[in-house]
């Protein structure tokens, strides 16, 4: 019964790289400095280990990067684009279950950007990155919450990277201010609003076929007229 579900898990896990592949085709945001840009994969990745666990989650989340990255490398390979194959795993990690290690990455980010010299002067900038610590208390009451936690951990993993990596001057990271309350506004819903909807499906998929056994539904976020079925 285990290797049934594991298989299951498994086959899941290379559903959800595809998918997240096509996602990754859909541009919302362009990075400044890169020619990298954030996609719908941002609000799809996140929910991947809620359903089918952590390992195969995150690896579900790696393997769709590494295939965009074989499919166009050629065309984006910077470092831009190498950084971003961090913060969707650490977003996956947060979304999936409340965890109090995780409180850490946030704090380090916090400290890794005040110690640089352009961080310094822009030191308000890394307040965003408290979001994640106070959402952490709220991750198992309100979905939003928990949605825009894992999105700004994932900001703040980025954060942290970008300003070593990018000579970015502190005028760019004070106009970066707005963008960031309004992607990662847009980013949150996006994530809160693809767990509803796979959620429901895999409900409706629970009803129909054995197939979907194993797979984890957290039922009370399905659409609310299937959550008593």
């Amino acid at each position: 019964m285990q290797n049934t579900s594991l298989t299951k898990k498994i086959v899941f896990a290379f559903v959800f790289a595809l998918l997240g592949l096509g996602a990754l085709q859909v541009p919302v945001w362009q990075l400044a400095g890169s020619r990298a840009a954030f996609t719908l994969f941002d609000f799809f990745g996140p929910i991947a280990p809620v359903f089918i666990g952590t390992l195969p989650g995150l690896a579900a989340v790696f393997l769709t990067q590494l295939a965009n990255f074989f499919v166009h490398g050629s065309q984006v390979l910077d470092a831009g684009t190498v950084i971003r194959f961090l913060p969707p795993l650490f977003a996956a990690l947060y979304f999936e279950k409340k965890r109090s290690f995780l409180l850490a990455v946030p704090v380090l980010a916090i400290l890794a950007f005040v110690v640089n010299p352009v961080g310094r002067s822009v030191w308000y900038f890394s307040l965003f990155w408290l979001i994640p610590i106070a959402a952490h208390f709220f991750h198992k009451r309100f979905l939003f919450a928990r949605a825009l936690g894992a999105t700004f951990t994932a900001h703040a993993v980025g954060g942290a990277l970008w300003i070593w990596v990018f000579a970015l001057p502190a005028p760019v990271w004070v106009g970066l201010i707005p963008i960031v309350i309004k992607e990662r506004l847009l980013f949150a819903l996006g994530i809160a609003v693809s767990h509803v909807v796979v959620t429901s499906i895999f409900k409706l998929l629970a009803e129909w076929t054995p197939a979907v056994r194993g797979i984890r539904i957290e039922k009370r976020y399905a659409l609310p007229l299937l959550r008593s079925r």
